[in-house]
């Protein structure tokens, strides 16, 4: 009861997951059964509008995630904005993730949607954890816009873009939103734009570190995150090795 009360959203899955964390033998069948018979709801999450626009006069770049192998950290960040309101007035909350561990690389919560406040949530996100080899968006005016795609470029990162009404592109972006939406804000309804942030910050603090995801293995953002960037560690050892080994190949030639 205690897990519902905090995350009236957790599935019977990750109950469970949770209650064996904490030293408890279950499984999920005894879970469900206990959930029916106490009456507990999850709060599942629901599709939300699109506040996607594209520019007409903005250059388009190519889908580069198709085929592709995620395997490490860093390796693509994926960005997206969604609505929604304080006390009848609009907000917006800017967002990048990391697409290998899903963790929460940045966010930002505005009053107006602009290339200004989403270049000020890529910057902060290179900031504290470096660049990435692939930056992902839709095909929205904000990130199509040449000053956005400027910074990408100036820091030598591809650039690449779902194609037009193809919302499962960016499918983990998406759940992202539907977990902050019916996880955190439309059962807090904040009163405030100074209240959203501090909500949208306590709730990233809590999706990177603490919610077990399914997606995951039941592991947190966090320690994927980590465990991620020993891969890509790993991998340009591997290259360079492969490098200098093709380099004296040539010099024996």
């Amino acid at each position: 009861m205690n897990i519902y009360m905090d995350k009236p959203f957790y599935g019977i899955r990750r109950i469970t997951a949770e209650l064996r964390q904490k030293g408890y033998t279950v499984n999920h069948k005894r879970v469900r059964r206990l959930h029916k018979a106490t009456g507990l709801r999850t709060v599942y999450p629901r599709p939300h509008l699109s506040t996607s626009k594209p520019h007409p006069g903005h250059k388009v770049y190519p889908y580069l995630l198709r085929d592709l192998r995620i395997d490490h950290s860093n390796q693509v960040w994926t960005t997206d904005i969604t609505y929604t309101k304080v006390s009848g007035c609009r907000a917006f909350v800017i967002a990048i993730i990391d697409l290998y561990s899903r963790k929460n690389l940045a966010y930002n919560v505005v009053n107006t949607m602009d290339a200004y406040s989403c270049i000020e949530t890529l910057l902060l996100a290179m900031t504290r954890y470096g660049i990435p080899e692939i930056f992902n968006s839709d095909q929205g005016s904000q990130f199509t816009s040449k000053e956005f795609t400027d910074v990408l470029k100036e820091y030598g990162v591809k650039i690449s873009m779902d194609g037009r009404g193809r919302c499962h592109d960016n499918a983990k972006m998406e759940r992202f939103w539907w977990s902050l939406k019916y996880e955190d804000l439309l059962i807090k309804e904040y009163k405030s734009l100074p209240q959203l942030r501090r909500g949208v910050q306590g709730y990233v603090n809590f999706y990177n570190g603490v919610q077990l995801h399914s997606a995951l293995n039941y592991r947190t953002p966090d320690a994927v995150y980590e465990e991620g960037l020993h891969n890509r560690a790993a991998l340009l050892l591997q290259k360079k090795k492969t490098n200098t080994c093709n380099q004296n190949k040539e010099d024996v030639y």
